[in-house]
C-alpha cells in the first residue's frame, strides 16, 4: 500500500461519501458536576462505615474484657477495606474521573491513598487477635493459631492479608521501578484477588455484620458497584470498542533511532470520540503480546479511516512493535486522559514535550484554536531523537505560534532558556509532556517561572 501520511497539509483519502480528515464525534470536557457526585458518594459511603460501629456498639460492649480492642479492630478494618474499594474505583477508569483527574492525577491519589488500606487492614489483624486472647486470658500467639483454625473463612482472609502485605512491599518505589510494566500488572491483579478472599470473612464474622442483615447488604451493595464499574470501564467498554472499530495494523513506519508509528486502519473512527492528548490502552493480538496493554498517546488524531500512535523503543514489548506484520488486529481501551484543550484557562499555550512526549503534544495541537499562537519547544539530547518535528512546524505555522528546539544534554542546555524564548509564560496553560523525570523538573521550571497551579498540566509516561 501507499505510504499513508498525517502531514496537515496533506489529508488523507477518505471513503466515498466522507470528507477527507473529518470527525464528527466530539470528546467531552470535564464534568464538574458528575465529579463532584462521585466524590459525595464516596463521601456519604465513608460516613456509614464510620458510623456503623458507632451504632452497632454500646458502652457496656467497650468496658468487657477485649471490649476496646475489638471496636478499634472492627472500626480498622472497615476503614481500611473502604479505602481499598475507593482505590478499585480509581483503577476503575470512570470517565468523571478519568476527565477530571486525568492519568497523571489518577496514579498521584492512588499511591496516596495506597499505604492506608494496607496499614488499616494490618491493624485490624493485630488488634483484633489481641482482643480475643484478652477475652480467651490467653496468650496472642495462641490465640491466633485458633482464630486461623477454628473460625469460618479464617484461612482465606489471612491468605488475603499476606497478599496485601506481599504487594505493599513490592508497590515501594524502590522496588517498583525496577519491575516491568507486566510484572506490575499481574501485582495488581493479585490485589484484586485478595479483595475477593477477604470478603466473605468480613460479613460472616465482622462484629458490625454479624446479626445485621441490613448492614451485610448494604456492605455487599458497596462491593458490587466496585465490581461493576471494573468490568463495565475496563473489560465490557474494551471490547465494545474492539468490535464496534476493528482496528488493524497497516503501517509500520520508522521515525528515528528506536520509534516507529504505527498506523492503524478500522472502522467508524468518525464516531470516535477522542481529544488530542489523549491516550489508549493498546493491546496488539499476536501470540507473544495479546495478554499486554501498555498507554500510548495518539501522536495525531483520527483522519479516517486511519490512526496512528507512535513509540520509543522503552523495552522488549515496545521494541517488538517495530516487527508488528500488517493486518495485525489490535485491541483498545479508552481514549483516557485530561491532557486535551479542555484543560486551557488562558488564550495562549506553551506546549513543552519531552523525547516521545512530542506524541501527546503533536495531537494536542490539533485541537487548540486557530489563531491561538501556541508556542512548542522539543527537548531531546540529540538531533536523531526529534521526531514529528515537521508536521509540528506546519500545525504550528497554520496557527500563527513558533516551535523551539532545545538539543543537547540536560547539562548542557538548561529548561531556563525558556524564559527568554516565551517572555510572556507567566500568562499562559503550559503543557508538558514526556519522561516521568522531564516532567517533574519541568513542572518546577514552570512554577518558578510564575506560571499559576492551575495552568500548569503533564502528561508524564511512567508505571
Amino acid at each position: 500500500m501507499d505510504s499513508v501520511t498525517f502531514d496537515p497539509r496533506k489529508p488523507v483519502a477518505a471513503p466515498r461519501g466522507q470528507q477527507a480528515g473529518a470527525r464528527h464525534a466530539k470528546a467531552q470536557g470535564p464534568s464538574w458536576l458528575s465529579f463532584y457526585l462521585v466524590l459525595i458518594v464516596i463521601g456519604l459511603g465513608m460516613g456509614l462505615v464510620l458510623g456503623l460501629p458507632l451504632v452497632d456498639g454500646t458502652r457496656s460492649e467497650l468496658h468487657v474484657a477485649g471490649g476496646l480492642l475489638m471496636f478499634l479492630g472492627s472500626t480498622t478494618g472497615l476503614i481500611g477495606t473502604y479505602l481499598a474499594l475507593v482505590m478499585v474505583v480509581l483503577a476503575s477508569r470512570m470517565p468523571a474521573l478519568e476527565r477530571m483527574l486525568g492519568q497523571g492525577g489518577v496514579i498521584h491519589w492512588h499511591r496516596r491513598l495506597a499505604p492506608w488500606p494496607l496499614i488499616l487492614i494490618a491493624a485490624h489483624a493485630v488488634l483484633l487477635t489481641l482482643a480475643y486472647a484478652q477475652a480467651a486470658k490467653t496468650g496472642p500467639l495462641s490465640e491466633l493459631g485458633t482464630i486461623v483454625n477454628t473460625f469460618p473463612n479464617m484461612v482465606t482472609a489471612t491468605v488475603a492479608l499476606g497478599l496485601m502485605m506481599l504487594i505493599g512491599l513490592i508497590s515501594i518505589r524502590q522496588i517498583r521501578t525496577r519491575l516491568s510494566r507486566e510484572n506490575w500488572w499481574i501485582v495488581h491483579l493479585f490485589m484484586y484477588v485478595a479483595l475477593i478472599l477477604s470478603f466473605a470473612h468480613e460479613v460472616v464474622l465482622g462484629p458490625s455484620f454479624v446479626g445485621h442483615p441490613l448492614t451485610q447488604l448494604t456492605w455487599t451493595i458497596a462491593w458490587l458497584v466496585a465490581a461493576a464499574l471494573v468490568l463495565t470501564y475496563r473489560v465490557a467498554m474494551p471490547i465494545y470498542r474492539t468490535r464496534r472499530h476493528a482496528l488493524k495494523v497497516a503501517e509500520v513506519r520508522h521515525e528515528g533511532p528506536g520509534v516507529v508509528s504505527i498506523i492503524l486502519k478500522g472502522q467508524n473512527l468518525e464516531r470516535l470520540a477522542i481529544a488530542g492528548g489523549q491516550f489508549f490502552e493498546w493491546r496488539f493480538l499476536t501470540p507473544s503480546m495479546w495478554w499486554q496493554a501498555h498507554p500510548f498517546s495518539v501522536s495525531a488524531l483520527p483522519k479516517p479511516p486511519y490512526m496512528r500512535l507512535t513509540v520509543q523503543d522503552a523495552g522488549d514489548f515496545t521494541r517488538a512493535l517495530a516487527t508488528l506484520k500488517v493486518s495485525t488486529s489490535v485491541a483498545v481501551e479508552g481514549p483516557y486522559g485530561s491532557f486535551t484543550a479542555f484543560a486551557a484557562k488562558r488564550t495562549h499555550a506553551l506546549l513543552i514535550a519531552g523525547g516521545v512526549g512530542v506524541t501527546a503534544a503533536r495531537s494536542l495541537l490539533e485541537d487548540l484554536p486557530a489563531k491561538s499562537r501556541p508556542v512548542v519547544v522539543l527537548r531531546v539530547s540529540r538531533d536523531e531523537d526529534l521526531i514529528l518535528a515537521n508536521e509540528i512546524e506546519e500545525l504550528v505555522r497554520h496557527k500563527k505560534g513558533e516551535v523551539h528546539r532545545l538539543i543537547g544534554h540536560r547539562n548542557e542546555v538548561s529548561l531556563e532558556v525558556i524564559k527568554q524564548l516565551v517572555p510572556d509564560i507567566s500568562q499562559r496553560d503550559v503543557f508538558i509532556s514526556g519522561s516521568e523525570g522531564f516532567v517533574a523538573s519541568a513542572v518546577h521550571f514552570a512554577q518558578r517561572a510564575g506560571v499559576a497551579p492551575g495552568s500548569i498540566h503533564q502528561e508524564a509516561y511512567a508505571i
